[in-house]
């Protein structure tokens, strides 16, 4: 209830700060054509995520809040945004064409069966975070962090609000705000909160998420500082999955809180969003904070504007930096009338009693300071530097077995070029722990990227090389690890690729060679595979035009790997949009047509909700109908909406007519029937 309270008083904070803007005003009139930009939160070099799984495609992006300098001051607005550790600048995107623009949860991924499930990539993608990783990544897809924050830059103040309602009284907010009080200072914050009884019993979830951030340049720009602190609170309750999976068909189960499940089933079913209690499912929490400071070195210079205002300038040639980060984790299982059979079946934990109450729970701070020197060469072109430091990591846990305390000392040296002429882009970087308890891990990349002339797109070759040592969820002294087994090496995981995107057609292809994967079996046995695994994956993205304001989006990956390996991934997936888009009024835009996502039949992983993991088998084949959509997304000057309605694939008439021939997700987890999503957003200048 307390979330609920938050967010209405940040829109009633932010709707007293801001003023709508006026109708036929001039500073939104530059988003009036529907274009097939889709703007990634990944910030990687600029390319356009296709798929929200850093399938990166270079696109133009004709649909963007791209705010223009006008001569009337009072009637113009410029927006840009960067992320922390990227050069590039962007635009706020305002397409309607893609619903991932508006969803928690992209195409290309799986959530199990309710908005704020657990969720896993279609398409693989391997773990190629170096050092400390406590390993709970299920719910990673709804977390705010300061790697993902924007850092803004606006003329005006500018505000972003966002409500969705969806069948079995699913909610969704979000808001969003940022402004330079001064010229040299921009704060913000944003707000989540995704609220989502489910269909069957102890499914409900309910997850908030906040981020305060800010960046600010001294007068004579020579000081930098850059501010993020978010925090995320995830409660997921959870059901292990139906107990039978004939029971969806069955006519007198149509209401889904009748089809047993197998963790919670005693528990009454609450379609209530203010009931957001965990009583059987995971409860995981964290915040973090990032800052980062800097004093530069260089060339000073200055531009009298008028008698009285000065323009200062600088030209950086060493600067000394420091970043200080700080996370306090969480992660809770707790299941307080468990089932002793399933329990002994599934993790081999015995009760004294049954029912009882099970609980696992570790916590963990950590403190992080990293000392850098950057080297300008070219005094007029910032984006070319090179850049090395070290990093202690201090690192604590309570743990089921005690207390722990670790540290870690790491080196990192970077090389980027981003030539004057932004026609190429190059960078080398590369991190080694030399000391503590990751000693060993270490990665090296490169990358080249070039901006093909006269609009024509971009291409990208990379390269990387990741030596890691596993999650600690691998290691015997987490909570969470419950069969023993320790002996784990070093993963070691090699990249490469080349992507290219060009208005006509986008396409790429990687390839990963794994050694020594680790991974789960059995709901709790961990387990890592020696041999070596090479996964092999292809993609394109094309826009075509059928007639008149008729498109058709088609995305497709095909993806290979070794049949003896331990990781399980459709051969097969794919995503078509027919859609018309055009102006039926003077200022509605539409956005309308058939949406349909298809992968072809594999083994999907179990989901093991007591440690909140994905484990490999190979006894059921996920074998579902593409899921279909009718859309219609809209615009209205600086308002937009959708009306969509989903899961049509699930249309049954044995046994009377419903939507009950529900896909799978994962064995034994249905995703939904017929949703009906609505969904509006606000744009406000102040």
């Amino acid at each position: 209830m307390k979330h609920q309270f938050l967010f209405v008083f940040l829109l009633l904070s932010v709707l007293f700060a801001s003023a709508q803007v006026r109708p036929g005003g001039g500073r939104f009139s530059n988003i009036d054509n529907i274009g097939a930009g889709n703007q990634n939160n990944s910030g990687n070099n600029g390319f356009i995520s296709n798929q929200g799984n850093n399938q990166s495609f270079a696109q133009p992006r004709k649909d963007t809040l791209a705010f223009e300098r006008r001569n009337d001051a009072k009637d113009s607005i410029a927006i840009t945004y960067r992320f922390l550790e990227s050069l590039k600048k962007y635009n706020i995107d305002s397409s309607i064409n893609d619903f991932d623009n508006f969803f928690s949860v992209p195409s290309s991924w799986q959530y199990l069966g309710n908005n704020g499930a657990a969720a896993f990539p279609l398409i693989f993608k391997p773990t190629n975070a170096i050092g400390w990783d406590a390993g709970f990544h299920a719910f990673d897809i709804y977390k705010y962090s300061p790697e993902n924050t924007r850092f803004y830059r606006t003329t005006r103040p500018f505000t972003s609000l966002n409500y969705q309602l969806a069948s079995g009284k699913e909610q969704m907010l979000k808001a969003s705000h940022t402004q330079n009080p001064r010229p040299n200072l921009n704060v913000g914050f944003d707000f989540k909160l995704i609220n989502a009884p489910g269909f069957f019993v102890t499914q409900n979830t309910n997850h908030s998420s906040y981020r305060i951030f800010g960046n600010y340049q001294g007068r004579r720009k020579r000081y930098n500082a850059f501010f993020a602190l978010t925090g995320n609170t995830i409660n997921a309750s959870e059901n292990g999955g139906v107990q039978n999976s004939a029971d969806m068909l069955d006519p007198n189960r149509k209401d889904r809180f009748a089809v047993p499940v197998s963790m919670g089933n005693a528990a009454p079913y609450q379609p209530n969003p203010f009931a957001t209690k965990v009583n059987t499912g995971n409860i995981y929490k964290d915040m973090r904070f990032l800052l980062r400071q800097s004093y530069d070195i260089g060339k000073r210079d200055s531009v009298a504007i008028n008698d009285s205002t000065t323009e200062y300038l600088f030209y950086p040639k060493l600067r000394f930096q420091h970043t200080l980060r700080v996370s306090k984790e969480s992660y809770l299982f707790v299941d307080y009338a468990g089932d002793s059979t399933l329990y002994d079946n599934r993790y081999d934990i015995i009760f004294k009693k049954d029912p009882d109450s099970f609980s696992l729970q570790e916590k963990w701070n950590i403190i992080s300071n990293d000392f850098s020197l950057v080297q300008f060469p070219d005094t007029k072109n910032m984006a070319q530097y090179l850049q090395g430091g070290v990093t202690l990591q201090q690192i604590s846990g309570k743990l089921a077995s005690g207390n722990v305390n670790f540290y870690n000392m790491i080196a990192h040296g970077e090389y980027r070029n981003r030539t004057r002429n932004k026609l190429w882009d190059l960078s080398a970087d590369g991190s080694i722990y030399f000391n503590g308890l990751n000693a060993g891990d270490y990665s090296a990349s490169a990358s080249i990227e070039r901006t093909l002339k006269k609009n024509k797109g971009n291409i990208r070759i990379y390269f990387s090389n990741i030596n890691r040592t596993p999650s600690f969820v691998f290691d015997n002294r987490s909570s969470f690890h419950l069969s023993g087994n320790n002996d784990f090496q070093k993963e070691n995981i090699t990249s490469f690729g080349l992507e290219t995107g060009n208005p006509i057609l986008s396409f790429g292809a990687r390839n990963h060679f794994l050694l020594n994967y680790s991974y789960f079996k059995n709901y709790y046995e961990a387990a890592q595979f020696k041999s070596p695994i090479n996964i092999f994956q292809a993609f394109a993205s094309k826009k075509i035009k059928l007639r008149k304001n008729w498109f058709y989006y088609a995305d497709l990956t095909l993806q290979q790997t070794d049949k003896a390996a331990p990781i399980r991934v459709p051969l097969l997936f794919t995503r078509g949009r027919l859609a018309y888009e055009g102006s039926l009024f003077k200022n509605l835009k539409l956005s309308a047509g058939l949406e349909a996502r298809y992968h072809s039949p594999y083994k999907a992983n179990h989901y093991s909700p007591v440690i909140g993991q994905f484990n490999i088998q190979d006894t059921i084949t996920i074998s579902n109908l593409p899921d279909v959509s009718l859309f219609a997304h809209f615009r209205i000057r600086n308002f937009a909406g959708y009306l969509r309605a989903e899961n049509l694939n699930t249309m049954n008439f044995s046994n009377g007519f419903g939507f009950v021939n529900n896909n799978f997700a994962a064995p034994f987890y249905p995703t939904q029937g017929l949703m009906i999503r609505f969904g509006i957003q606000w744009w406000f200048v102040n």
